[in-house]
């Protein structure tokens, strides 16, 4: 039950009873199933034994396509979220928490994505990162805790290979009772947790190369959804001109090197000049951007991007609107 301090926990859906108790947490899920097509794989060639493993990871990309309907919509309630200053949750366990404390940590550098808009829960903590604890995501009371945060305004998804973990359901019940929308990432197309989720995102990737070790296909398919997920989220949040990032965090010489590239590519113009827009916007590279683009000084520019909500196509058609006129 929610709530609950005990060590015990359950949660159950069709075609599924999972307990989390000393006895074992019964998974009925695909990915729980035996692999008739790697059955002699310790007896390969070490060449033989990788290629049977590729051949299992060519099927996740597949996965992956069927899945991508419900995964716009996620993409859709979370880009709504943003802009009404709501958050981001990730709640998972294992693989699955590790790979979206991942994708949260990226989003910063990558789109100059503040701290704190994309949050990555782990069952277990921080210290679940670089040390197993499997145990943790047993326990449905703890998953609610970490969802204390979550309101009404936010998105909250959890992540879970076999669709049933404890510290998952407990984390997406309170949210859901906090009235926020809820999406479960998962492989398994009967998925317990589904009940406490508006939309379910299924990569039915079916049985692992080696039983149960969901952090083969599985977790490359949870990888790829929030790969997805998050470069889609930032695109439609405006961190993005075509397909380059116009927002990224210019934290060393790489990256500062890359920001007159960009420009340059987008413009057309040569790099010594981008840099000098890049110096009078500031550092700012949509500033220097939408300059460059539209013939307008820094400070046009930058006024143009704060009316247009930060995003450079729509402020350049502003600036384009109001020389016409």
């Amino acid at each position: 039950m929610l709530g609950e301090t005990s060590e015990a926990s359950e949660i159950s859906g069709p075609g599924v009873t999972a307990s989390a108790s000393p006895d074992g947490r019964l998974v009925d899920s695909p990915t729980e199933l035996r692999n008739d097509r790697t059955r002699d794989i310790d007896v390969l060639p070490t060449l033989a034994m990788l290629e049977r493993l590729n051949d299992e990871d060519a099927t996740v990309a597949a996965a992956v396509r069927r899945a991508l309907p419900d995964l716009a919509l996620v993409v859709d309630a979370a880009t709504v979220a943003l802009r009404a200053g709501g958050r981001v949750h990730y709640f998972g366990g294992g693989t699955s928490g590790r790979l979206a404390v991942l994708d949260a940590a990226e989003l910063g550098p990558t789109f100059g994505l503040p701290p704190g808009v994309v949050v990555a829960h782990i069952a277990g903590g921080e210290a679940a990162l670089v040390r197993a604890a499997e145990d943790a995501e047993d326990h449905q009371a703890r998953g609610a805790a970490d969802a204390a945060a979550v309101t009404a305004r936010d998105v909250a998804i959890g992540l879970s290979a076999s669709g049933s973990t404890p510290y998952v359901a407990g984390a997406l019940a309170r949210a859901r009772q906090a009235g926020a929308f809820t999406a479960v990432f998962t492989s398994n197309p009967r998925p317990p947790l589904g009940v406490h989720a508006d939309v379910v995102v299924c990569t039915d990737t079916g049985a692992e190369a080696i039983t149960g070790s969901t952090r083969l296909k599985a977790g490359t398919a949870q990888k790829l959804l929030l790969n997805s997920f998050s470069t889609a989220l930032m695109v439609r949040d405006g961190r993005t001109f075509s397909n380059l990032m116009t927002r990224l965090t210019p934290v060393n010489a790489k990256l500062r090197a890359r920001q007159v590239r960009l420009l340059s590519q987008a413009s057309g113009t040569a790099e010594a000049v981008c840099a000098v827009a890049l110096a009078e916007a500031g550092g700012d590279l949509q500033v220097a951007l939408v300059s460059l683009l539209s013939g307008a000084d820094a400070g046009t520019a930058r006024t143009a991007l704060d009316e247009a909500g930060g995003l450079p196509r729509a402020a350049i058609a502003r600036i384009m609107e109001s020389m016409e006129s």
